[in-house]
């Protein structure tokens, strides 16, 4: 591993992710406590987010493959820095609306497409192979330390210098990380031939779709995410209006149920060890159903251990499978091809992420929050089922890159 570089990139993908954190909290409590928005619009705020890897996702994943990834990540992290200090900066002219929230989280989620699909792919010129496995468990475990402390920071900022100042938080962290990039040295190989954009779009399609394991991976991670989403998307709605909470409860409600994500990450190499990792990632998928059928049953009072409970074991679940899976394509997909493989993948990943949201919020405002909570618990059951029809369960480990090289082929 070069230490420095990982260093560096581990940083500012903390500090970013504290940020984000922050944000994820802040931004809701905006809509719901300065602009008085309805359940809807603050799904909406979660949908506009993730809408860009609808729109440009596949196309994304070709052109990362052809740029330096450092760049590409550098460059993003000042897009999105700006795009957020528009909300502060309109709260203080006295301007701030929905539509402008709104714009700052399509802007930051353009981004924050070509970030991600540049971070995964620049990951392996700054770690060696066989020490991904570690370096994703301590990148896994610092975000998920950033869940827990973030929510709380949300919380106390909001309390003491009102909601927005959350918002400022994170478009300072984007500035950080950008800092830590700048200085970051590491040697990326040359691009593989480049072709028409058109084929190296449907190269990477192909291989997603015909290998068992990445096909299996991906329409299940796009049936998780849609129900996550849509629940993650009213659950802040539901702890304010249903549970009667504050900015500050909601605030350490939220980052007591992350820390289920720092001991997923914490436990999830000897898992692997002891299970097998594909083995241990089935396990990890498991925990998550019954833990969201916990959080809707929840009530005032002490009730609200349910949903610290619920919160726990699903960051626990997710974090830990994030770290597996991911792993797992880092080391099986040939590193010329990662970027269109991934994005072919994250298209339809995170293309259910803005239905969910939107699903979620109309459910509540339909049906009522609660209701709609328990049938997106409902949808991540059917994401399970469709882990459990492929390969995965026969194979106690994941499949090495050699059986990726001949997909590719």
């Amino acid at each position: 591993m070069k230490t420095a570089a990982f260093r560096l990139l581990w940083t500012g993908q903390t500090v970013s992710t504290v940020g984000s954190a922050v944000a994820g909290a802040s931004v809701p409590l905006v809509a719901l406590l300065v602009l008085h928005a309805s359940t809807f619009e603050v799904a909406l705020l979660t949908a506009v987010a993730w809408l860009p890897w609808l729109v440009v996702g596949l196309p994304a994943g070709a052109w990362v493959d052809r740029w330096p990834k450092r760049r590409v990540m550098l460059v993003c992290d000042v897009i999105q820095m700006a795009a957020f200090l528009t909300v502060p900066i309109a709260w203080a002219s006295g301007v701030l609306s929905v539509p402008v929230l709104v714009a700052a989280a399509l802007v930051g989620g353009f981004a924050k497409v070509f970030f991600s699909l540049a971070y995964r792919a620049f990951l392996p010129s700054v770690v060696a192979d066989g020490d991904l496995l570690g370096a994703n468990v301590r990148l896994q475990g610092s975000e998920s330390a950033a869940q827990v402390g973030g929510p709380g920071l949300a919380g106390l900022l909001a309390t003491l210098f009102g909601p927005v100042s959350g918002v400022l938080v994170d478009a300072v962290s984007f500035g950080v990380s950008a800092l830590c990039l700048r200085f970051l040295r590491a040697d990326e190989p040359a691009p593989g031939p480049r072709t028409r954009l058109r084929e190296e779009i449907g190269e990477g399609m192909r291989i997603a779709a015909r290998d068992p394991y990445l096909r299996v991976m991906v329409l299940s991670g796009a049936t998780s995410n849609l129900a996550l989403n849509g629940y993650f998307a009213v659950q802040v709605v539901f702890l304010v209006e249903g549970l009667g909470q504050g900015p500050g409860a909601v605030g350490a409600v939220l980052a007591l149920g992350e820390v289920g994500g720092v001991l997923g990450a914490a436990l999830v190499s000897r898992l692997a060890r002891r299970t097998g990792t594909a083995w241990a990632f089935l396990w990890c998928e498991a925990l998550v159903v019954p833990a969201l059928f916990l959080g809707p049953l929840a009530w005032p009072g002490w009730g609200r251990t349910l949903f610290v409970l619920a919160g726990a074991g699903c960051a626990g679940g997710v974090v830990a499978s994030n770290v597996l899976g991911g792993t797992f394509r880092q080391q099986y997909c040939p590193r010329h091809l990662y970027g269109r493989i991934t994005a072919s993948s994250a298209v339809v990943n995170y293309g259910t992420i803005p239905l969910g949201a939107l699903l979620g919020g109309a459910l509540g405002e339909a049906a009522g929050v609660r209701v709609a909570m328990f049938a997106m618990a409902g949808v991540q059951a059917v994401s399970f089922a469709v882990l459990l029809a492929g390969p995965l369960r026969r194979a106690r480990d994941f499949p090495r890159a050699a059986l990726a090289v001949q997909s590719a082929a």
